[in-house]
């Protein structure tokens, strides 16, 4: 079972009701909580837990090879989240505004354009008796905290053969990570 503990306000005690349920559960079986609150994730202060491993998000960043770029503006015109501007001269990349979709490397002409990964946060993998917690954080500064909960996501179990429930603590609101925590 996956139950997640939701909001569309912060302040509410999503993190209270998710730890309390976890160690509830942790009581009897063992158990899987998930903090997705990646941009404040606060529940290991419930919790306790002794985080014993940590594995960088990346998100792939277009980079531009000057020598090869004949400055088409292909890639500008492609970017859907407008990542990157196309000047006379010039290519500009706005690492904080990419997606990593790939679509300018994909469409570029020249093959001017590789993509390398640009650390965004970590996921920690810690634990407590018969409680796994499993918690997103996203780093200082970055805008888009999505990739950070597809990869504490990754760690539900039912992806390995081990199953038990699951308690995802989502963040507060309805936006996209919202959104992403749920799913």
């Amino acid at each position: 079972m996956i139950v997640s503990v939701a909001s569309g306000k912060g302040g509410t005690g999503k993190t209270l009701v998710a730890t309390s349920l976890a160690l509830a559960v942790s009581e009897r079986a063992s158990v899987q909580i998930l903090d997705c609150d990646v941009e404040e994730p606060n529940a290991n202060l419930f919790l306790r837990a002794s985080i014993e491993r940590t594995e960088p998000v990346y998100v792939p960043t277009p980079r531009i090879d000057a020598d090869r770029c004949n400055h088409c503006g292909r890639c500008a015109e492609v970017c859907a989240y407008h990542a990157i501007a196309s000047l006379p001269s010039k290519v500009i990349v706005f690492p904080e505004l990419c997606h990593g979709c790939g679509a300018c490397s994909y469409l570029c002409p020249e093959s001017a354009i590789v993509e390398a990964n640009r650390q965004v946060g970590v996921v920690e993998v810690g634990y407590r008796g018969n409680l796994e917690l499993v918690q997103g954080r996203l780093n200082t500064g970055e805008p888009m905290p999505t990739p950070v909960i597809r990869k504490t996501k990754m760690y539900i179990d039912g992806q390995t053969d081990n199953h038990r429930d699951v308690i995802i603590d989502v963040a507060p609101g309805t936006s996209c990570p919202v959104v992403e925590a749920v799913n």
